[in-house]
């Protein structure tokens, strides 16, 4: 398959600096959620802070197949922030096309990613197959982004470190990661660059919320020159937890009274876990029926068992749980599917039930087999927890399609459909502010990873409200981030 041209850029220049001077550049996640690559250069090295993929809107994930924008071989080094594939997921194209320096990143985000990037590699090895047996591409013949050998490669530069070490990862340049309170083993970075043009850049990757049922909150952000900050939720407020949990149970009684099943698309990495604590919840509390709870997606299973191993060994950024339980099966009706033959066993059920499968916003993987069969059925119920990108499927679900194509064929849709934001593990607006609200205002922010409004939003909040000069950088725009003269 032939390698296609940047959406929407034109021709750039990406040499290093030649004054010394820092340069940050925005390759990823500027005008969009997915995607993020930042990269932060000087006249004597070149890092990436995230390097993931683009998902959603067709225009965006055809840059997945671009030329990256400077040779990788010219990279010294990779932050990574956390496991979540619009943040690790090009790594192995990386390091396939010449990257060979080491990913920097928590102990939990490499033992995450050797989880997520295998896997990510299978499912797009598997599609493209899947795609020319059936005959429904338009390239002859369909091909993956990368291998999974190209993934096991990759995982052999990983260099974990933990919390607050600061650590020199490229000449002149120094990084620590402070918790962000996202998934198991998130982390914010602290890019400091040394010499005459000394720089200290704070990258918060994604933000957890203080409510997080399993992770600690993130701390306050240490003061920084620059601040790149995520806007998932920049322009919305997610709704209280206990009105989440009532409309999560009356959308599970609705169907179960009704003899239909539950499906919810879910990311692997720890969407999952924080459904299975409210669902647990909730039955105990006998607001929901005793269900049988299906987790179907041998990814969330595998990260199941980091986030059992997280919380039995005290990970730093994980609440205390009393010694002995298992937090994500209080009512023991989990059944954890690993096989492509437990999976398929669920077409055969006869009872209502809950699926749980990946992916989270049903671009792929085994919940597109449980949607194409419970869509058209009415009794069922869709729950759709957190965000949607544009372009995908869970995003035209969000919006009230009456068909969606999924394997090929359109399906049409009867199921009911429970947008549930408030189970979202990103910080909204008013949770970001809080945040970023005692730090002292830095010489510039950029407003990235989200969609236009959601950026404009918060990057006008934080102008208004904490009187940050901050902006939406666009894709491809490079910025000095040297002392104003």
């Amino acid at each position: 398959m032939s390698r296609m041209p940047l959406v929407g850029a034109g021709p750039r220049s990406y040499g290093r600096s030649m004054t010394g001077a820092p340069i940050l550049s925005f390759l990823g996640a500027a005008g969009t959620v997915t995607g993020s690559k930042f990269m932060v250069e000087t006249g004597e090295a070149r890092i990436l802070v995230d390097c993931g993929l683009f998902q959603g809107l067709r225009e965006l994930r055809r840059q997945n197949w671009a030329p990256f924008p400077v040779d990788p071989a010219t990279i010294d080094a990779v932050v990574l922030t956390h496991a979540h594939v619009d943040h690790c997921g090009y790594l192995p194209a990386l390091a396939r096309d010449g990257f060979a320096g080491p990913v920097v990143c928590t102990p939990a985000t490499a033992e995450l990613a050797g989880i997520v990037l295998p896997d990510a590699a299978h499912l797009q090895e598997e599609e493209a197959g899947y795609a020319n047996a059936r005959g429904f591409s338009k390239h002859h013949p369909a091909l993956p982004l990368y291998t999974q050998d190209d993934a096991a490669h990759v995982l052999e530069q990983f260099r974990p470190v933990p919390y607050g070490r600061r650590t020199v990862i490229a000449p002149g340049i120094h990084v620590e990661l402070i918790s962000a309170g996202h998934i198991v083993g998130s982390a914010s970075a602290l890019v400091e660059v040394d010499g005459g043009a000394a720089r200290r850049l704070f990258f918060s990757g994604d933000v957890g919320r203080p409510s997080h049922p399993i992770l600690l909150p993130p701390p306050t952000p240490p003061s920084a020159d620059v601040v790149v900050v995520e806007s998932t939720y920049g322009n919305r407020v997610h709704e209280p937890e206990g009105q989440a949990l009532d409309r999560m149970a009356e959308a599970i009684g609705r169907s179960a009274r009704q003899g239909g099943s539950v499906v919810i698309p879910s990311f692997a990495v720890d969407r999952t876990e924080v459904l299975l604590m409210a669902l647990g919840t909730l039955t105990a509390d006998g607001r929901v029926p005793r269900l049988p709870v299906y987790a179907d997606s041998p990814m969330a299973l595998a990260v199941l068992d980091v986030y059992r191993r997280a919380i039995a060994e005290h990970d730093p950024d994980v609440r205390p749980f009393p010694a002995g339980t298992d937090p994500f099966d209080t009512t023991g009706e989990l059944h954890e599917l690993h096989t492509p033959e437990e999976s398929r066993s669920l077409n055969d059920l006869g009872f209502p039930s809950i699926i749980i499968s990946a992916s989270g916003m049903a671009t792929g993987g085994r919940v597109l087999h449980h949607l194409a069969r419970l869509l058209p059925d009415p009794r069922s119920t869709i729950i759709l927890p957190g965000y949607q990108a544009e372009g995908t499927r869970g995003r035209q679900l969000a919006d009230g399609a009456r068909t969606v194509k999924m394997l090929g064929r359109y399906v049409p849709v009867r199921a009911h459909v429970v947008e549930l934001g408030a189970f979202s593990v990103h910080a909204d607006a008013d949770e970001l502010v809080s945040w970023l609200r005692p730090v002292p205002a830095p010489e510039n922010a950029y407003v990235v990873h989200g969609e236009p409004d959601a950026a404009s939003a918060l990057a006008t909040r934080l102008g208004d409200e904490l009187a940050w000069d901050a902006v939406v950088p666009t894709h491809g725009e490079r910025v000095r981030v040297d002392r104003r003269a």
